[in-house]
C-alpha cells in the first residue's frame, strides 16, 4: 500500500502505565486500596527511554504520545519537582535525538492527589484556576521540546469509567456527577488544546469512539442508542463543528472560541457495542476471538467510525490516535493490523483526510485493573520485538 507524503506512524502510552504511579498521584492511592495491581516500575520505560525510541525509530515508527504526569511534575499544589522536570525533558530530547516526534498528553486518567481531594474535574473553579494554570507551565515547561499534543486522554470515557463506574479513582458510581465531569473536561480539553496552540505544535484530541448499532426498532432500544450517542459522539462533535457543547441533561454551552480548537481529530478505537431490548450488548454477536478486557475483536468498527467522522465533520483531518488490540496471540495482533491497516488505506482513498496512525502500544505496559496481564504491545517487557511489528514497519517504509 502507499501512503500519503507525511503520513504519520506512531504509537502511544501513558506515564502511569510504563513508568507506574507516581506516589502523588490518586492511582497510587488507588493501587494501595487494593483498587488495582501496584504498577512498580511500569514496563521500565523510565530508564530504557533512550533504547526504546532507538527501537521505534528502526521500524519507521517516528511519533510517539507519552504524558508528563502531573502528579510527578507537581506532587504538591504550586510545588514542582525540578528533577521531574529534568528526567521529562530528558525523554523529549531523548526521543528528538532517536529521530522520533514527542505528542504529549497532560491527562491520561492519573491526577494528583491534592487536585483530586479538591474535586478534581467536577467544578469550574477547578478548570480554570489549577487546570489552567498548569496547561500554561506545561506550555512553557516542554514547549520548545514537544512536536505534539493530545491534551486529554478519552475524553468522553473518563468521566463515566470514574464517576458512573468503578475502575478508576474516584470510582464513586454517580451517573449525575459524571455529568458534571464530562462537561467539565471536554471543556478543559478543548481550552487547552487552544493555548497548546500558541506553541506552534499540532494539537490533537482523542475521544474513544466506538460503532453502536440498534439490533431492533422497540424503542426503548433506540432511546438507549440515542443515550450512548449523546455521551459518546455529540459532545466532541458539536463542540469542534459549532462551538457548542451539548451534555444530556445539561444546558448547551457556546463557546465559538473552542469551534476548531483541534487541529487534528484523533480517537482511539477498540471495542463496537450494539442494543437489543434497550441494553448494550456485544457487537457483532457471532462467534469470534475476544480480548481479555470482555470486548470482541472487530476491525472492521473502525471503518465505521471513519465514515461516521467524515460524514459529521467534512474537511476535519482526522487521526486513528490508538489502534491496537490485548491478546497473547500474537499472529491475531498482525491480523488485526492488517485489516485495520487495509481499512484505512481505503478511506484514504475515498477522500477521507486520514494524517497518521498511532498503535497502542509499543511496549507491553500496566493496563490499568488488569495489572500486566494484558499484552498491548508490538514489543514485550523484556524488548522482545514480536512478528507483529513488521506489519507496521513494512507499510511505515513505503
Amino acid at each position: 500500500m502507499q501512503w500519503p507524503d507525511g503520513f504519520m506512524w506512531g504509537t502511544g502510552a501513558s506515564s502511569n502505565q510504563a513508568e507506574g504511579a507516581a506516589p502523588a498521584s490518586n492511582w497510587w492511592d488507588w493501587e494501595r486500596a487494593g483498587k488495582a495491581p501496584v504498577s512498580g516500575d511500569g514496563n521500565g520505560f523510565a530508564t530504557r527511554y533512550a533504547e526504546d525510541f532507538a527501537t521505534l525509530a528502526a521500524l519507521g515508527l517516528d511519533h510517539h504520545r507519552l504524558s508528563i504526569e502531573w502528579a510527578r511534575v507537581e506532587p504538591e499544589e504550586g510545588v514542582h519537582d525540578e528533577a521531574m522536570v529534568a528526567h521529562y525533558r530528558a525523554i523529549l530530547q531523548a526521543a528528538l535525538d532517536a529521530g522520533v516526534e514527542p505528542w504529549v498528553t497532560l491527562h491520561h486518567f492519573t491526577l494528583p492527589r491534592w487536585f483530586a481531594e479538591a474535586g478534581g474535574f467536577t467544578t469550574d473553579e477547578n478548570r480554570t484556576t489549577h487546570w489552567a494554570r498548569h496547561v500554561d507551565w506545561v506550555a512553557d515547561t516542554f514547549g520548545d521540546l514537544v512536536r505534539g499534543w493530545k491534551p486529554v486522554n478519552e475524553v468522553n470515557f473518563y468521566p463515566v469509567a470514574a464517576y458512573a463506574g468503578l475502575n478508576i479513582p474516584p470510582g464513586l458510581g454517580d451517573p449525575e456527577l459524571a455529568v458534571v465531569v464530562s462537561e467539565q473536561l471536554h471543556l478543559a480539553a478543548a481550552e487547552a488544546a487552544v493555548r497548546l496552540k500558541q506553541t506552534g505544535a499540532p494539537v490533537s484530541s482523542i475521544f474513544a469512539l466506538m460503532h453502536l448499532e440498534a439490533l431492533d426498532d422497540k424503542p426503548e432500544t433506540l432511546a438507549e442508542l440515542s443515550k450512548l450517542d449523546d455521551v459518546h459522539w455529540q459532545p466532541g462533535v458539536g463542540l469542534q463543528r459549532d462551538g457548542v457543547l451539548r451534555i444530556r441533561g445539561r444546558e448547551p454551552i457556546e463557546r465559538p472560541d473552542l469551534a476548531g480548537a483541534y487541529d487534528l481529530y484523533g480517537f482511539s478505537y477498540y471495542a463496537s457495542f450494539a442494543v437489543r431490548d434497550g441494553a448494550m450488548t456485544l457487537f457483532p454477536e457471532e462467534d469470534g476471538p475476544s480480548s481479555p478486557i470482555g470486548y470482541k475483536i472487530w476491525a472492521d468498527g473502525l471503518d465505521r467510525i471513519l465514515r461516521r467522522l467524515h460524514e459529521l465533520l467534512p474537511g476535519q483531518p482526522i487521526l486513528i490516535a490508538e489502534y491496537g488490540v490485548g491478546t497473547p496471540d500474537d499472529a491475531l495482533r498482525a491480523a488485526y493490523l492488517e485489516r485495520g491497516l487495509a481499512i484505512t488505506h481505503e478511506a484514504l482513498a475515498d477522500g477521507i483526510d486520514i494524517r497518521g496512525f498511532f498503535h497502542w502500544t509499543a511496549v507491553d505496559n500496566y493496563e490499568w485493573i488488569h495489572g500486566y496481564d494484558v499484552e498491548f504491545g508490538i514489543i514485550d517487557r523484556d524488548r522482545n520485538i514480536r512478528p507483529s511489528a513488521q506489519v507496521l514497519k513494512r507499510e511505515a517504509r513505503q
